[in-house]
C-alpha cells in the first residue's frame, strides 16, 4: 500500500501563492452566518505540494468525513476502471445488466438508456428518482429504479439524480460480484494511500454509490491530485488519461437548473464544470474536490455550510487571482501569521461563564421532555469544575456527552439514527439561567446548538441546526423536573 502521507509540504510562496491571500481566504470563510455553519477541513495544493492545510476543532486531519455526493466522483472512477478492464462500455444499455429486475414491457426510453446517461445525469427522467428508490417499499433498488417512467429521451434532459449513480454501483457489483468499495480498494484507494474507507450500503449490501463514502480531507486531496495529473500519482497510472478527459468535460447541459453560476456550466461523468475552466466533485453541505488545471492546483474541503456557492466565490475572489506562475520571495512574517491562524482553527464555542448562580439548583436534575421530533425523552446536566456532562434519554437508552468549557470534549453517543457516533461538545452559561451547548458530530456535517433555559422545575430546550435537509427553523422542547 502507498503511504498515506505521500504529499510534500512547502511554503505558499515557493509555489507562487502569497501567504496573505490564503489568510484572507480563511478569514473570509469564517464570516459565519450561523456559529456552526463553517468549514471543517481545508487543504490547498499547488504543483503537487501542500501549501496550506487546517482543520477547525473538533475536526482533525485523521477524522473521516461524510462526503455525500462527492462520493459520485469516486463511483465514476470505478466505471472508468471497469471500462479499461473491458468489463463494459459507456454505450451498454442499462437493462443489459439487470435482466431479472427489468419491467416486463420496458419503454423505448428505458431501453435506450445507457451507462453514459447514468454517468452524465441525463437518464431521461423528468425529476430526481432518488426518494422513490432509496425510501420506497422495494428493497431491490435497481428494480425500483427501472420501474419508474422515463419521460424523456435519454441524453436530452439533465436531472441531478443520486439513484442514477447508485445504478452504477449496482452495475459494478453485477459485473464483479464485489461491492463497489471492495472493487475500488486495490485499484484506487490503496494506490492513493486512502486507508480504511467506509461506504454505506443499501438493504442488499450494495454500496450507495451516489453518497455514503467516508474518508479524510487529505484523501480527497490525493484523489484530486491524481485527476489533476491526468490519472497519475507518484509515477503510477491509476486511471486512463482519455477517461479523465471524457469524465471532466461538459457532457450534459445543466443550464435548465435554477442554481448558482458554478452549477450551470455543464456536467460531466459525475463531475461539475466550474467557471474559470475548473471542475469539481462536490457533496451536500460543502464537501469539495476542486481541480484547477490552468493553475495546477487542487482545493480539498470538508464542511457543514448552507451556501455552497459562497465558498466557491471566496476561492475565486482570494485564491485564484493570487496564484502566480513563478515562485515568490519568501515572506516569513506573512507565513508565520498564516501558520499561527491555521494551527488555532476551531469552530466557535459558546461565549459565557463556566458557572452561574443557578448551576447548583439544576445540577443533576432530570427533566422529562414533552414529545418531540428529536425523540429526546429526558435530559440532565451535571456541572463540574473542569467540565460538564449532558445525559440524554433516548430510544437507545441513556447517552452521555462530555462538555468542555472554552474547549471541545470528545466522546461517543447514540443520538441519531446512525448508531454510535463521535460527538464533541463545548458549553457555557450565557446568562444566569441559560446554558448553551454547541454539539458537533465531527465525522459528519452536523453541528446543532442546544440552549437550556431553566426556570425552577421547568426547562425550555431550544434546538437550532447548522444545516438540514428540511427547513432550517429552530424548535423549542419543553421539559419538567421528575423529582
Amino acid at each position: 500500500m502507498a503511504s498515506s502521507n505521500q504529499l510534500k509540504r512547502t511554503r505558499p510562496e515557493a509555489e507562487g501563492i502569497p501567504s496573505s491571500a490564503i489568510l484572507d481566504f480563511i478569514n473570509a470563510v469564517e464570516q459565519h452566518t450561523h456559529p456552526l455553519d463553517a468549514l471543517h477541513g481545508f487543504m490547498l495544493l499547488r504543483h503537487g505540494n501542500v501549501v496550506a492545510e487546517g482543520w477547525w476543532e473538533p475536526y482533525g486531519p485523521r477524522t473521516p468525513h461524510w462526503l455525500y455526493s462527492l462520493s459520485k466522483s469516486f463511483t465514476s472512477s470505478a466505471i472508468g476502471l471497469a471500462v479499461a478492464e473491458g468489463l463494459l462500455t459507456v454505450n451498454d444499455p442499462v437493462l443489459k445488466f439487470f435482466p431479472d429486475a427489468a419491467p416486463e414491457n420496458p419503454s423505448d426510453n428505458l431501453k435506450a438508456m445507457q451507462v453514459r446517461h447514468l454517468l452524465a445525469m441525463n437518464t431521461g427522467h423528468q425529476e430526481d428518482t432518488t426518494s422513490k428508490v432509496f425510501w420506497g417499499e422495494d428493497d431491490n433498488w435497481a428494480r425500483a429504479f427501472l420501474s419508474l417512467p422515463v419521460e424523456n429521451e435519454p441524453g436530452t434532459w439533465f436531472v441531478y439524480n443520486t439513484a442514477a449513480t447508485y445504478m452504477l454501483s449496482a452495475i459494478i457489483t453485477k459485473l464483479t460480484g464485489q461491492p463497489l468499495l471492495d472493487y475500488l480498494t486495490p485499484r484506487l484507494f490503496e494506490p492513493l494511500g486512502i486507508e480504511n474507507p467506509a461506504w454505506d450500503v443499501d438493504p442488499m449490501g450494495i454500496n450507495l454509490g451516489g453518497t455514503g463514502l467516508h474518508i479524510t480531507t487529505e484523501d480527497i486531496a490525493h484523489f484530486g491530485q491524481m485527476y489533476l495529473q491526468k490519472g497519475m500519482l507518484n509515477g503510477q497510472r491509476i486511471l486512463a488519461e482519455a477517461w479523465i478527459d471524457e469524465a471532466t468535460r461538459a457532457i450534459s447541459d445543466n443550464s435548465n437548473r435554477e442554481a448558482g453560476p458554478d452549477w450551470m456550466v455543464g456536467y460531466g461523468y459525475q463531475f461539475w464544470r466550474c467557471r474559470h475552466n475548473c471542475y469539481r466533485g462536490d457533496g451536500a453541505f460543502g464537501q469539495y474536490c476542486l481541480i484547477m488545471p490552468e493553475q495546477d492546483a487542487v482545493v480539498a474541503i470538508n464542511s457543514g455550510v448552507r451556501d455552497l456557492q459562497a465558498v466557491l466565490d471566496k476561492i475565486w475572489e482570494h485564491l485564484l487571482p493570487a496564484m502566480q506562475a513563478d515562485a515568490l520571495p519568501d515572506n516569513p512574517d506573512a507565513h508565520d501569521e498564516l501558520a499561527k491562524k491555521l494551527a488555532s482553527l476551531s469552530l466557535p464555542m459558546p461565549q459565557g461563564e463556566q458557572t452561574s448562580s443557578q448551576a447548583k439548583a439544576v445540577d443533576g436534575k432530570i427533566y422529562s421532555m414533552a414529545p418531540n421530533d428529536l425523540k429526546l425523552k429526558s435530559v440532565a446536566m451535571a456541572f463540574g469544575d473542569e467540565s460538564s456532562t449532558l445525559t440524554i434519554g433516548t430510544e437507545a437508552g441513556e447517552q452521555t456527552v462530555p462538555i468542555g468549557y472554552q474547549t471541545w470534549h470528545k466522546g461517543t453517543a447514540i443520538l441519531r439514527e446512525y448508531g454510535e457516533e463521535a460527538v464533541a461538545a463545548s458549553g457555557a452559561w450565557t446568562d444566569d439561567s441559560t446554558y448553551t451547548v454547541h454539539l458537533c458530530f465531527y465525522e459528519s456535517e452536523v453541528g446543532p446548538i442546544f440552549t437550556f433555559h431553566y426556570a425552577g422545575d421547568d426547562l425550555q430546550l431550544a434546538y437550532e441546526p447548522n444545516v438540514s435537509w428540511q427547513a432550517m427553523e429552530a424548535m423549542t422542547i419543553t421539559g419538567h423536573a421528575t423529582d
